[in-house]
């Protein structure tokens, strides 16, 4: 076992999130993917994958916050504002089981980078808006539909009070990002999610993260796992029955911080001198 002066509070050596993403599509809209193998024709209504897309809000939320209410253990769920639009009995149950709601645009066919600044500063606002009103409180973090902001998306968070974002893909760890509107705490997303293992062995999903946690664990001074889950996808038995394992697995393990997103982000705030940096996580590499 690793041994290093970095750790999260209590001393735990790996902190992990949860993070369930309840999308929704504008009407006639569906996803890019599909488990149909065999596509239709270029600009067909697709019908099935519309209802498809409609699991998560009918069913899979439901699935998915039982498991991690027996779990015991706390979640964020990354709303499109459409989602609470259409199923606000479905946020309720989140805000009253004690769980977050965070921001993840109106729609999710809808693109921020297809927006001007302006556009995308009125989509913001009508989207924490809306979430605001189904939640009872307004989000205070972020994640971008698709990845699919540009140079003004992040300082438009900061403006419209975001404290944090899921938007990063360049570091492992927390940052603190400067902006033209000030600072912002920029936490990693998960490069696997399940929507990864929809045409394929659900059980990839299980043997992922319970590698990635087994690695973090025995060989890195200080880690962040997160666990992320679609309701539409990972709410369907099959994959739901995955993330239940790797939360049941987790949870056995001691010196192990289930943070919510904020936690992780006040964090930083506070400890903004300590340096997690990779230098200073891996000596051996220097």
């Amino acid at each position: 076992m690793s041994t290093s002066t970095h750790s999260w509070p209590n001393g735990a050596r790996v902190a992990v999130l949860i993070s369930v993403l309840f999308e929704a599509w504008s009407d006639g809209k569906f996803p890019t993917y599909f488990t149909r193998t065999t596509p239709l024709k270029p600009g067909t209504t697709d019908q099935s994958a519309i209802r498809w897309s409609q699991y998560g809000g009918n069913e899979g939320i439901w699935r998915i916050m039982q498991i991690v209410g027996n779990a015991a253990l706390p979640a964020t769920v990354f709303a499109n504002a459409l989602a609470a639009e259409r199923y606000p009995d479905a946020i309720r149950r989140i805000v009253q089981a004690g769980h977050a709601v965070a921001g993840h645009g109106y729609a999710q066919d809808q693109y921020l980078l297809d927006f001007d600044r302006d556009g995308q500063r009125a989509l913001i606002t009508k989207s924490l808006d809306i979430l605001e009103r189904a939640a009872g409180r307004r989000p205070d973090g972020w994640t971008t539909p698709v990845y699919g902001g540009n140079e003004h998306t992040i300082p438009l968070l900061v403006g419209a009070g975001m404290q944090w974002h899921c938007d990063a893909l360049d570091f492992s760890m927390p940052r603190i990002e400067q902006t033209g509107s000030g600072p912002i705490v920029a936490i990693p997303w998960c490069e696997f999610v399940d929507n990864r293992v929809l045409r394929s062995n659900p059980r990839d999903y299980l043997d992922v993260y319970q590698g990635m946690f087994d690695y973090l664990y025995a060989s890195e001074p200080m880690s962040l796992l997160h666990i992320a889950i679609h309701a539409h996808t990972g709410g369907r038995p099959l994959i739901a029955a995955m993330f239940n394992e790797v939360l049941r697995y987790i949870k056995g393990f001691p010196e192990v911080w289930f943070a919510r997103h904020n936690e992780i982000a006040r964090w930083k705030r506070d400890n903004a001198t300590i340096d997690i940096s990779p230098k200073a996580r891996f000596p051996g590499s220097s």
